[in-house]
């Protein structure tokens, strides 16, 4: 077929094939931006080495000795970063967790003995539900959310089946875990933990993300004792207090949807319902208790679903008609609930009736009397979700709830047994044998 001069043919393509070219470029200018960081890096450090001497006042051969010293610390951390790892450099101690999609095991480093938490994804299972585009925005934020508020990811790797990526190890569980085995939290606590979330959330946002998935699940602990000053300014007025708390710091993990959408999260899951009668007449009868309990022995089972729980999405994200970063705040306020009155304010029987309730929840969120709270409580509770007033409640963000340095807490030691349970509250065990942050290097701050 004959061309004139100036002209091209387009080819057609198709899904799968436009899918792999948008990966190999994202994979070239990951590449290259990487190259450049790390460049910048190393001359940031031979900067600092060459200041540091200067400082020193040292002589010219002690300074030619420090180069080269510097020089092959360089050459080595080079290597190891070229050292592709697989499932053979771990050795696996127990399975820690659950999911839809795979199972997060404690593992050792052999090399090291650093402890981290393997996420293992089941590719097959991945590609059926649609969750690739969601594993690679989690792979990709938390390389990049390198702070203390986020859980952090060190390396990466496949094989035919699956997908690793080895993370932080937090002994301090998760607060769904806790809040399963304390019912509720008192003020106190709840204070200081929807503190430490909004400074995890912001932190996110800073990065120009919006988590839209912030649930108990995916607000991690440390094992570290948190008896610390804080400043309090969510129920009373501003005044300075020590508070011991039983668990550790708050991290956000599961960045999945930051891109992507869940079922639960999609309006469409839920269009065929939306003209149903209620049905879930028997819940809203039950007192508080009643409700509590029903919704604990339903939650392990909504956290392992593919649906996922539509308890804690804002409105706006099932609408998709847009949404900013206040949705990640109205997740916060239901946690919030949640937290004080033992279980969140639209939870029912179904996904269905849960989903009818938070598109009406100017209705449906009420306080119940026999749980009583503080009013300062509830009016940050009302604030998180009611994004027209909740803008003044970020600003306290620059006021930072409380002030402490992680530096200085004393961390708990870690027990790891071979037969080895987590547990929350310092409760003995036989020890099989002991790492603490005195006697072997763990992986976490």
């Amino acid at each position: 077929m004959a061309m004139t001069a100036g002209t091209t043919t387009s080819f057609p393509m198709s899904n799968h094939t436009r899918e792999r070219v948008t990966v190999a470029k994202l994979t070239l200018e990951n590449f290259y931006s990487n190259l450049i960081i790390q460049h910048e890096e190393r001359e940031t450090r031979q900067k600092k080495l060459e200041v540091a001497m200067d400082e020193e006042g040292l002589a010219d051969e002690e300074k030619k000795l420090r180069r080269s010293q510097h020089a092959r610390k360089e050459t080595e951390f080079l290597r190891l970063k070229r050292t592709r790892l697989g499932l053979d450099d771990f050795e696996s101690l127990k399975v820690i967790g659950r999911g839809a999609f795979g199972e997060v095991r404690l593992v050792q480093k052999k090399d090291t003995g650093h402890i981290y938490a393997m996420k293992i994804l089941r590719k097959a299972d991945m590609l059926e539900k649609e969750q690739v585009a969601h594993i690679r925005a989690e792979r990709d934020i938390l390389v990049e959310a390198d702070g203390a508020w986020v859980v952090k990811m060190f390396y990466s790797f496949q094989d035919k089946r699956n997908l690793y990526l080895i993370m932080e190890f937090l002994p301090g569980g998760d607060m769904m875990t806790l809040l399963m085995k304390k019912d509720t939290l008192s003020e106190e606590e709840t204070q200081f933990y929807i503190s430490e979330t909004v400074l995890a959330i912001d932190a996110i946002h800073q990065l120009g993300f919006i988590h839209r998935d912030i649930k108990p699940d995916n607000l991690l602990l440390d094992a570290k004792a948190c008896n610390m000053h804080v400043y309090c300014l969510c129920f009373k007025h501003l005044s300075l207090q020590t508070m011991p708390l039983t668990a550790g710091h708050v991290k956000l993990s599961d960045f999945g949807l930051c891109t992507g959408l869940k079922k639960a999260h999609r309006t469409e899951f839920y269009r065929n319902l939306t003209h149903n009668p209620p049905s879930d007449f028997s819940f809203q009868n039950m007192n508080s208790k009643r409700k509590a309990e029903t919704w604990k022995k339903n939650r392990r089972q909504l956290a392992y679903s593919t649906v996922g729980t539509p308890d804690y999405i804002a409105p706006e994200v099932f609408m998709q008609t847009g949404y900013n970063k206040l949705c990640d705040w109205w997740s916060l306020g239901v946690i919030m609930y949640e937290m004080l009155i033992g279980y969140p304010p639209f939870c029912s029987e179904t996904p269905q009736e849960t989903y009818r309730k938070v598109m009406n929840w100017k209705e449906t969120l009420v306080f119940p009397p026999e749980v009583p709270i503080s009013e300062k409580a509830k009016d940050l509770i009302l604030r998180s979700v009611t994004a027209a007033h909740f803008w003044p409640l970020t600003h306290f963000v620059a006021l930072i709830y409380f002030i402490f340095s992680k530096k200085i807490l004393q961390a708990y030691i870690i027990l790891l047994l071979a037969k080895w349970g987590m547990h929350f509250y310092g409760q003995s065990q036989q020890l099989g044998f002991v790492i603490s942050p005195s006697s072997a290097p763990i992986a976490h701050n």
